[in-house]
Parts: C-alpha cells; sequence; structure tokens
C-alpha cells in the first residue's frame, strides 16, 4: 500500500464480549472503528447463494463465531481510512442482526484508528496481506468480571432474548482461557485495562504508535 503514511496507525483492541473494548476505543481512538459493525445480517443465512451460518449445541446461530462476521468489508474499512480518510460504516444493530444504515467515519489529521470487536484477533492476518502496519493489543481481565458485565449490558440493551444470552454467557465463560490463547497465538499482546488506558491516552495525546505487525 504505497499510500499508507507514517500519521497513518491502527490499533487492534481484543478481548472477550464484555471486557470493555468498545468504551476503551470510544474513548481514545480517533476514530473508533467499531468491527462488529460488520456482521453479516441473519437474513444473508442461507439465502440464495449465501452460506448457511454456523450453529451453537443449542441450535442458533452462533454469533460468537467468525462465520458470521464479513472480515473483508473490516478491512475493506481500514485501508479506505487509511487512503482516502473516511470510510461508510454500516449501523449495525444486534437485536435484530440487521444493517439499519450507514455512518461516515472519520480519520483526523494525526489520527490513531482504534479497530475493536470480538473478531479483532482475525485482523492480524489479514491486515498483514493487505500491507497495513498495526498493533493489537488483548484486555487481560478475570473471565469472571467480564462475564457479570457482559450480562447486565447484554440484558440492559435487549440484545438476545434472556435464555439465549445465558447460554451464551455460560459458553463464553467456558471457553475464555481458549480465545485469549487463540488471540495471543494470532499476535495480540496483553495489557492490563489500567496500562491499556496509558498507552492509549498517550496515543490520543501523540498520535504515535510504537511497532508495526502487533508487537509488545
Amino acid at each position: 500500500m504505497d499510500t499508507l503514511t507514517d500519521a497513518a496507525r491502527v490499533v487492534l483492541l481484543g478481548g472477550a464480549s464484555g471486557s470493555g473494548k468498545s468504551y476503551l476505543a470510544r474513548r481514545y481512538g480517533r476514530p473508533h472503528l467499531p468491527l462488529d459493525a460488520f456482521y453479516f445480517q441473519q437474513s444473508d443465512d442461507g439465502g440464495g447463494s449465501g452460506p448457511v451460518f454456523p450453529r451453537t449445541p443449542y441450535g442458533e446461530i452462533d454469533w460468537d463465531h467468525p462465520g458470521t462476521w464479513n472480515e473483508q468489508a473490516a478491512v475493506d474499512a481500514v485501508v479506505e481510512l487509511l487512503e482516502e480518510g473516511v470510510s461508510r460504516v454500516p449501523d449495525y444493530d444486534i437485536s435484530t442482526s440487521s444493517v439499519l444504515g450507514h455512518t461516515a467515519v472519520s480519520l483526523e489529521p494525526d489520527g490513531v484508528i482504534v479497530a475493536e470487536g470480538i473478531f479483532a484477533e482475525e485482523m492480524p492476518a489479514a491486515l498483514t496481506r493487505a500491507g497495513v502496519p498495526f498493533e493489537a493489543w488483548y484486555i487481560d481481565q478475570w473471565r469472571g468480571t467480564t462475564a457479570v458485565r457482559r450480562f447486565g449490558r447484554d440484558v440492559a440493551e435487549r440484545r438476545k432474548p434472556v435464555p439465549f444470552l445465558v447460554q451464551r454467557g455460560w459458553a463464553l465463560y467456558r471457553t475464555d482461557a481458549e480465545r485469549r490463547a487463540h488471540a495471543l497465538a494470532a499476535g495480540f499482546a496483553p495489557r492490563s485495562k489500567a496500562r491499556l488506558k496509558r498507552d492509549l491516552a498517550a496515543l490520543a495525546t501523540t498520535g504515535a504508535v510504537g511497532g508495526v505487525g502487533g508487537s509488545a
């Protein structure tokens, strides 16, 4: 990507659902790029030539599986932000699993894109193929704290029916260590939330990222 400049940087922020990724990215990103906006719509499930989405053991669409997420669209948005300074990002409604519209997201001068989502660990390989420099940081937090915060958030926001949230929450709790290991293997460096706040605050002030390709 010959148009990429030293001032244009990307931070991938990974972590379990409910770990606080969105909060940190909204506060420190310039801009915040929500990777969860690139979910496929439920209407795409097996429609026409579309894929059949993966299922959970209890028969629901497994929205925690990357097969329900449009990786290429997320990478294209990052590249477009870096090259054009703006990208149209879907307004994805989790409660209905559908796109309600689009929002223009802009890269600020000397800004840092903080891209976060439950599939952030899929992005390092894709960004490397696209020639995009990045840092990748994973929120290290006790899984019990994450589980409680996730359930409270999902119920308050009416994301899905409560029985589904209970089943999903238990499944995510059990696989938390596996997801963390997958992220670290993909190139993420573990960070406490306190350290992440310091590092992201420094980025928001200086607009500089200290490495390339997910280095610690």
